[in-house]
């Protein structure tokens, strides 16, 4: 399914599950949930096989992902929209959901997501600093997504809604390099 379709898919589905949360005042526990799966779904391959594979059946994915929600001790709400997810086929866009429901919820707070890439990986002192910096930039609450890319070779890009600022060193001697050749 093409990411624009997929977009819609996750905006259709995060919009019910917030609205659905948000009646039953479990905003956290299902956000908490969701990051959790996120996170399940980031480090196992069968996993994300299972939730992408068109070869399995509603049957198969629905106790698929009962099982998962019932290991992972997920509150109802999340087991039942996972179940949903099984039914209507939909699982391959639950990357997309999540997201999508996490991005509302931010919103609804005022939060605003920041995404760090370093060379290296940061410690909680560097982290505090980049989010208390952006928070002062910014002016709103800040909430860090870091990864480490190390083909950076060393400093940050921080990218803050359609913003980006580009630090790195690998960017530095890109620059210098076409300097050299006089280009530019």
């Amino acid at each position: 399914m093409s990411s624009k379709a997929n977009g819609a898919v996750a905006e259709r589905y995060s919009a019910a599950l917030f609205e659905l949360a948000e009646q039953k005042s479990q905003l956290d526990a299902v956000a908490a949930d969701l990051k959790t799966l996120k996170g399940m779904i980031a480090s196992s391959d069968d996993l994300r096989r299972l939730l992408k594979s068109p070869v399995l059946g509603r049957a198969d994915q629905s106790k698929a992902v009962a099982a998962l929600g019932q290991a992972a001790a997920f509150h109802d709400l999340v087991k039942n929209f996972l179940g949903l997810l099984a039914k209507n086929r939909r699982l391959f866009a639950v990357d997309a959901i999540i997201d999508a429901f996490l991005d509302r919820l931010a919103a609804k707070r005022g939060e605003v997501t920041a995404f760090v890439a370093s060379a290296a990986p940061l410690n909680e002192t560097q982290v505090g600093a980049i989010a208390t910096a952006l928070k002062t930039a910014i002016g709103s609450t800040i909430t860090l997504n870091t990864t480490v890319d190390p083909s950076l070779l060393g400093g940050l890009v921080v990218k803050v809604g359609s913003r980006m600022v580009d630090g790195s060193l690998k960017t530095k001697l890109q620059h210098l390099k076409l300097a050299m050749k006089g280009v530019g």
